[in-house]
């Protein structure tokens, strides 16, 4: 899977590092002192990650623990993110992350001690002003939460960590279905594994390399008889003359694998670009739908559908979902103008 393996020099001796060099004994080993001297220097296409991928080992510097952008989660509660791991494997042909990093090779952080202690500080200093609040951290901002955690095994540390912190919730965005290591832990009901949702044709079209619906919707029915906490993400939303009957199929499948009451919150975003991600979509996957649709530079400067398409759009996923029991309160629009006002004069 990965030609070369680069390790910070630190780590050379690091028993996840030795576990990780047993599993792929044909990778070439460089050494090298920290990620960010090679990964990203010179430019890599995005889609070479099809035939060549490399694999970068180090430990995360810096500001660990982020504060999340609005409407990252659920409203009137603080959200932060942190980062363990850069890219993904799978090629969703809509991902920012074509147009984040110059190179889609991945790079796996291991100083999961070091990103615990700073999510325990943010934590406290929050709470010591406003005890009253859940505090929110979510992994999975640039890469998948679980694809690989059979490889990079830090789920233990934030189990542990989240046991402690039990006024705040971690959430786990995935499109995967790896939920081995994940099984492996007792559920905390502060622990949410979110997935990330699409009508089937969409995930044909659009996830590519990721599972199909069917495959999510099982690991979903089987982490909920295990006890582990849901979350569901139907984003990105895409626009097609399906549209209103896939959503509503997609909804039903939803409810079959998994109870109402048993889902912790559904989010709704429509698909969405920065100007650098639309020239790459354009760039990668000149044949794709996603280039038939028109959009309009948004109220954040993403590029969107205009704002009375995303607004009936929304509503009327939103509706469908009410109408099979999910609560309003539950449902939440992510990365979105929370106004949505149609009457709002504006550029889109």
């Amino acid at each position: 899977m990965f030609e070369i393996i680069y390790i910070e020099n630190q780590l050379i001796d690091h028993p996840k590092v030795l576990e990780i060099l047993k599993k792929y004994p044909n990778s070439e080993i460089k050494k090298i002192n920290k990620v960010e001297d090679v990964f990203g220097r010179v430019k890599k296409p995005y889609l070479q990650k099809r035939t060549n991928l490399n694999l970068f080992l180090g430990e995360k510097k810096g500001q660990l623990v982020k504060l999340a952008p609005p409407a990252y989660g659920l409203s009137g509660e603080p959200h932060y993110y942190f980062v363990h791991a850069y890219n993904c494997i799978y090629e969703c042909n809509y991902c920012y992350l074509q147009g984040y990093f110059h190179s889609p090779d991945i790079v796996l952080y291991l100083n999961h001690e070091e990103i615990a202690l700073e999510i325990k500080k943010v934590a406290v200093d929050y709470h010591a002003k406003n005890p009253e609040h859940i505090v929110w951290f979510h992994a999975g901002e640039y890469s998948d939460s679980l694809a690989l955690t059979s490889l990079s095994g830090e789920l233990n540390h934030y189990f542990k960590l989240f046991r402690e912190l039990s006024n705040c919730n971690l959430e786990l965005r995935t499109k995967s279905v790896n939920i081995k290591e994940l099984l492996k832990e007792e559920p905390l009901s502060n622990i949410i594994t979110s997935f990330s949702l699409s009508p089937a044709h969409r995930i044909k079209s659009n996830d590519l390399k990721t599972p199909p619906l069917k495959s999510r919707l099982e690991a979903i029915r089987e982490l909920n008889a295990k006890g582990f906490p849901i979350g569901i993400h139907f984003d990105p939303i895409i626009h097609d003359e399906q549209f209103i009957e896939s959503y509503e199929e997609l909804a039903d499948l939803l409810l079959e694998h998994i109870p109402a009451n048993k889902i912790r919150y559904i989010s709704l975003g429509v698909v969405r670009f920065t100007k650098e991600v639309y020239q790459k979509v354009q760039r990668n996957y000149p044949e794709s739908d996603l280039l038939a649709q028109e959009f309009v530079r948004s109220f954040d400067n993403k590029i969107r559908y205009n704002r009375p398409m995303r607004l009936w759009m929304l509503q009327k996923v939103k509706q469908q979902l009410v109408d099979r029991g999910i609560p309003e309160e539950r449902i939440y629009l992510c990365m979105e103008d929370t106004e949505l006002d149609p009457m709002n004069k504006t550029n889109d």
